[in-house]
């Protein structure tokens, strides 16, 4: 039944950055389809805890990690966090980044290497972590989570939306050489959706660039909104779908 190909019981999640936003309510809706997920952010505080003890409450299975992605020995870190509590990742939702709204003018080196490194270093440092292991055993999800800016770039944002892109196309790549081993490779990319970040203050946009990022179907979108296409790639319902970036934000890119 078409149903069960959602099923994901018995598969193992990792989501970083899923203590709050799109990662927290991805993480949330693997849970619900039966998914073993460990829920991470930069401390493994009590924010995350409270996302690991809601999955626990509804049934389900879960631990927390604290990793710093700023940190030399991050990747190597993560991967034994993870793997310890329940074995081997299927799924890896690559969801954490770093943003520093800043005028272009005015971007520093630092801001810079802040942005790189945990945006697009750490997606490859991760996937070439977990990735073996999934294609030995024939079965794994790989999902980034991009942004419209990949299309649509702010301009006070110019290195973040710079590193979006950058692993939409390395996500191009690798899909195609692990498609046949079992492993899909996919760019999920929100619009403008309600979460902490969002509500943070960036520099103000000129008008005649603000008229250009205009939702269509008139409304932000919610982490939900985002979650269920997730569940989709994570799952065998998306077998057939690799090396794709999903706009998931209410017509903003047309």
């Amino acid at each position: 039944m078409l149903k069960d190909l959602f099923n994901l019981s018995g598969k193992n999640a990792l989501v970083t950055g899923s203590s709050q936003g799109i990662g927290q309510a991805i993480a949330m809706a693997l849970a619900e389809f039966g998914a073993t997920v460990l829920i991470h952010n930069r401390h493994g505080d009590e924010e995350a805890q409270l996302v690991a003890n809601q999955i626990r409450q509804q049934g389900g299975k879960s631990a927390v990690i604290g990793v710093d992605f700023s940190e030399d020995d991050a990747v190597e870190s993560l991967y034994r966090q993870a793997t310890e509590p329940f074995g081997p990742i299927d799924i890896l939702v690559a969801n954490a980044s770093v943003q520093v709204p800043k005028k272009w003018e005015d971007t520093t080196v630092d801001d810079f290497d802040k942005q790189v490194n945990a945006n697009w270093k750490s997606t490859l440092l991760m996937i070439q972590r977990f990735a073996p292991a999934m294609a030995e055993r024939g079965w794994g999800r790989i999902l980034t989570i991009g942004s419209i800016q990949e299309l649509k770039p702010h301009p006070a944002m110019l290195v973040y939306a710079g590193t979006k892109a950058a692993v939409a196309n390395m996500v191009r790549n690798l899909a195609l050489q692990l498609a046949d081993q079992g492993v899909t490779v996919n760019n999920l990319s929100p619009g403008v959706v309600d979460t902490p970040r969002t509500n943070e203050p960036t520099p103000p946009i000129p008008d005649k660039i603000s008229q250009r990022m205009t939702i269509p179907i008139g409304s932000e979108g919610q982490p939900e909104d985002i979650a269920g296409m997730a569940v989709l790639l994570c799952s065998n319902a998306g077998r057939y779908v690799t090396g794709q970036t999903i706009f998931v934000d209410g017509g903003m890119g047309l």
